[in-house]
C-alpha cells in the first residue's frame, strides 16, 4: 500500500511539473530550423551592436519576429549573457503593414503609413500618452530612422490578448503594442536597466 501511495505521489509531482512547464511564459521557445537560424543571426547582430557602444545594455535585448502570426507569441525577451529566451508575448503590428495576402506583411518607414518599420531600435525615455506609460523608440537603421518623428513607441493596449490564439489580434498604428500583463514585465526590465535596451524587429 505504501508503494502505491508513493508511486501516486511521484506521478502527481511529475504531472504538476509538466503543467507548470507548459504554462510558464518564461520557458524557451522552440523554433523550426529556418526560424532558429534567422533568430541566431539577429541575436549575433545585436550582440555586435551592443559591444560597439557602451550605452546599450549587454544583458537584455528584445526581438520581434514579424514572420510569426500576430496571434502567436513573437515578442521575445532575450538574456544576452546566458543566451536564452526568458519571456515572450503577443505583439501587434501596424494596420498599414497588412496586405491582401494572408500571412504576408509589408513595411514602411514613411510618416502616416501606419506601418511597422523593420530594423533595430533602442528604447528611449517614457512618457504618459493615450495608452498610459509608453516608451519612445529610436530607429538605428535606414529602414526605421524616422521612428522617433513618426512617434513610434512601445506601449500596452487592453485589447491585445494575453494568451495565444489561432486568429490574428488587433492592429496598431505602426507601434509595437503588447498586452498589459506582459507590458508590466518588460516595463520592469526597461526601468531597471541603467543602459538602453535594444529592440530588433525583423521579418
Amino acid at each position: 500500500m505504501r508503494k502505491i501511495i508513493l508511486s501516486l505521489l511521484i506521478l502527481i509531482i511529475v504531472l504538476f511539473g509538466i503543467i507548470l512547464f507548459v504554462k510558464n511564459p518564461k520557458e524557451e521557445t522552440v523554433f523550426d530550423k529556418k526560424a532558429d537560424d534567422k533568430f541566431t543571426k539577429r541575436v549575433s547582430a545585436v550582440k555586435k551592436l551592443v559591444a560597439s557602444d557602451s550605452k546599450y545594455s549587454n544583458k537584455t535585448a528584445f526581438f520581434i519576429d514579424m514572420k510569426i502570426s500576430s496571434g502567436k507569441n513573437r515578442f521575445f525577451v532575450y538574456d544576452l549573457q546566458n543566451n536564452r529566451i526568458v519571456d515572450k508575448g503577443l505583439v501587434a503590428h501596424g494596420s498599414g503593414s497588412e496586405t491582401k495576402v494572408e500571412g504576408e506583411l509589408k513595411f514602411s518607414n514613411v510618416n502616416n503609413s501606419l506601418s511597422t518599420s523593420l530594423g533595430k531600435y533602442y528604447i528611449g525615455y517614457s512618457y504618459n500618452g493615450d495608452f498610459g506609460k509608453a516608451y519612445k523608440l529610436h530607429g538605428l537603421d535606414k529602414t526605421n530612422d524616422n521612428a522617433f518623428l513618426r512617434n513610434i513607441v512601445l506601449h500596452k493596449y487592453s485589447k491585445v490578448p494575453y494568451e495565444e490564439q489561432d486568429t490574428p489580434i488587433c492592429n496598431s498604428y505602426g507601434c509595437p503594442m503588447v498586452n498589459e500583463r506582459f507590458y508590466k514585465r518588460i516595463e520592469k526590465l526597461i526601468d531597471a536597466s541603467d543602459k538602453k535596451i535594444v529592440l530588433d524587429i525583423y521579418y
